[in-house]
């Protein structure tokens, strides 16, 4: 069951909160200007690389990682092959998990890492297997830690993670909601000299102030009833989330905050893009989960029986290309069968702004869900 009136209790908050989210997800901004000013102290904005490379490889833990990836994926498009390398091993502690480069991965090829943590073993192999084949390695991981020095050793290029002093006090998880952009920021203005994204300082200042917009409008001292976060928690608290994304942008938010409800708040959701979510989703939504499927008698006693799981539909839209949209196609089906629908549009802005927005609301209703129900 969700707390409502803890959601209206900042202090209340605050002292559930004790794997720092909230605070995670209202630093972000600032996480992306320190990200911004560590690049370009370890000389990223010096490089002069000789043209592209041929394939971009990612590897990492967790869902921090994956994210990275599906967005650097996202933003580079169809310039470079974009593929992260997916962990082998017996269980999912960090000196368990092994990566492995495919085998046609040499010269030409670039190896980022990102990984909050920065002593998986595993990673010590693979910057072995690159070093050997003559790829090209680049990491983001916090300072002291023996990745540095793996990567400085086969003369890779190593950025030192943003973090602030609470971080010192407990290891970051990869799902907080803070390291994905301590983690990204400085591989956007990696790849941004590689031309395979654009993403100059000036756009990244732009990233960080749109963060910092959301923290405004999402904190913990903002009422749930003009906060779009807690509202959406309130919204999901007794739902089955079903996520629906249209637009370029918008498709690596909702897998992210898919995997965000699942890691924060133990919450399962569904996501597909439009309009193939359309077909994928309709029998869902006319089955036993679509809020209009409770044929019993509406007098009966309700007291003693748990409440039955509806669906509840999540739009979130980027602008489309050429003004073509199913979204009045989505809202047409989900309202005929008394499905609600919450939906969210980022103000106009560059891509990676758009995409910002998008993170870091979905990021904190995960986190207020997870907060208000116990998680």
């Amino acid at each position: 069951m969700l707390d409502e009136s803890l959601l209206d209790d900042p202090d209340a908050l605050t002292r559930s909160d004790r794997r720092a989210l909230l605070r995670g997800a209202a630093e972000a901004g600032a996480r992306v200007r320190t990200a911004v000013r560590h690049a370009a102290e370890a000389g990223i904005s010096e490089l002069k690389p000789d043209g592209r490379p041929r394939a971009v490889l990612i590897a990492g833990p967790g869902m921090a990682a994956t994210g990275v990836a599906e967005l650097l994926g996202t933003l580079a498009g169809a310039s470079c092959p974009l593929t992260r390398l997916t962990p082998t091993g017996v269980a999912p502690a960090g000196g368990a998990l092994r990566w492995d480069l495919p085998g046609w991965a040499g010269p030409v090829d670039l190896l980022l890492i990102a990984t909050p943590d920065g002593t998986e073993p595993g990673l010590e192999l693979l910057i072995e297997q690159a070093y050997r084949r003559g790829s090209t390695v680049a990491a983001v991981a916090p300072a002291g830690t023996p990745l540095a020095e793996w990567v400085q050793g086969s003369h890779g290029l190593f950025v030192p993670m943003a973090t602030a002093p609470y971080d010192q006090e407990e290891p970051l998880g990869a799902s907080a909601p803070g390291v994905l952009w301590a983690l990204l920021t400085p591989l956007l203005a990696l790849l941004d000299r590689t031309g395979l994204v654009s993403a100059p300082p000036t756009a990244l200042q732009k990233v960080a102030d749109r963060l910092d917009r959301v923290a405004e409008r999402c904190g913990p001292a903002i009422a749930a009833y003009s906060n779009p976060a807690k509202t959406l928690a309130v919204e999901l608290a007794e739902a089955l989330p079903v996520i629906w994304t249209e637009g370029t942008s918008a498709g690596p938010a909702g897998r992210r905050f898919t995997a965000a409800l699942a890691e924060l708040a133990g919450r399962p959701a569904l996501t597909a893009e439009l309009p193939e979510a359309l077909a994928s989703h309709s029998v869902l939504l006319s089955g036993a989960l679509a809020a209009g499927a409770d044929p019993d008698d509406f007098f009966r006693d309700r007291v003693e029986e748990a409440q039955a799981l509806h669906a509840r539909v999540v739009l979130l839209r980027d602008r489309p290309s050429g003004g073509i949209s199913a979204a009045p196609a989505a809202r047409e089906l989900a309202l005929s069968h008394d499905t609600a629908i919450s939906e969210f549009e980022p103000e106009a802005g560059g891509e990676l702004e758009t995409l910002a927005e998008l993170i870091a609301i979905t990021d904190f209703a995960a986190v207020y869900l997870a907060l208000a129900s116990g998680a």
